[in-house]
């Protein structure tokens, strides 16, 4: 085991323990992989599955294609307009499971997150009848000041990049806190508790996962 893996393990051991004690149901995988395959422990044929836009768990898991071969129905959201886009995100509060990520997550287990339309902090936090959050130990802050401060210069620039949004964070690369009508920084949210209704698990994997 490297130096890198064994700190990469403890913080992450860590985390866990603070969701768990938020009451959270949590899990630490070192590897990638390894998340995988639990994650898809909870899919079976026929579920109709969300997704938060995650590049933790499109780019870096390539969990899409998994759960297709598994037989699960993804809901697809097209951007054609405005109003079909909105249906396919509301069908999301709907979904059997519900895949995302956190921006950031606290050593006293708190899950930080900026969205620009609400879908998935909506979803986060009532209606899937399941939901799985995958974070990489890269995303974990020592406190909610430090993750916002995370978002503000590292997620939310590289996401809006990402996007090809024009504003300021594009050019900057930190957030300046624009007040452009193409800002994706619209939503604040912080969950410190694992909310009442909601079967939730966070799944914190022990390497660096998207933004």
């Amino acid at each position: 085991m490297t130096v890198k893996q064994w700190h990469n393990d403890i913080i992450g051991q860590k985390v866990v323990e603070a969701l768990k004690k938020n009451y959270f149901d949590a899990v630490y995988f070192s590897g990638k992989d390894e998340a995988k395959e639990y994650i898809l422990q909870y899919i079976e044929s026929g579920m109709l599955i969300g997704f938060g836009g995650s590049m933790t768990l499109v780019e870096d898991m390539q969990l899409p294609e998994k759960i297709s071969n598994k037989g699960g129905k993804i809901i697809e959201i097209s951007y054609e307009t405005p109003e079909i886009m909105f249906e396919g995100m509301r069908k999301q509060l709907i979904s059997d499971v519900f895949l995302c990520s956190s921006n950031a997550v606290t050593l006293d287990g708190c899950l930080v997150n900026i969205d620009g339309v609400g879908n998935r902090v909506a979803a986060m936090t009532f209606g899937p009848r399941k939901v799985l959050v995958v974070v990489g130990v890269n995303k974990v802050c020592s406190d909610i000041e430090s993750a916002w401060k995370r978002l503000e210069n590292t997620a939310s620039p590289m996401n809006t990049k990402r996007l090809n949004l024009d504003t300021p964070c594009t050019k900057t690369g930190y957030c300046v806190d624009c007040r452009s009508e193409g800002r994706a920084c619209r939503i604040y949210s912080v969950i410190k508790r694992k909310p009442r209704l909601t079967d939730i698990t966070v799944v914190v994997v022990g390497e660096n996962l998207g933004y």
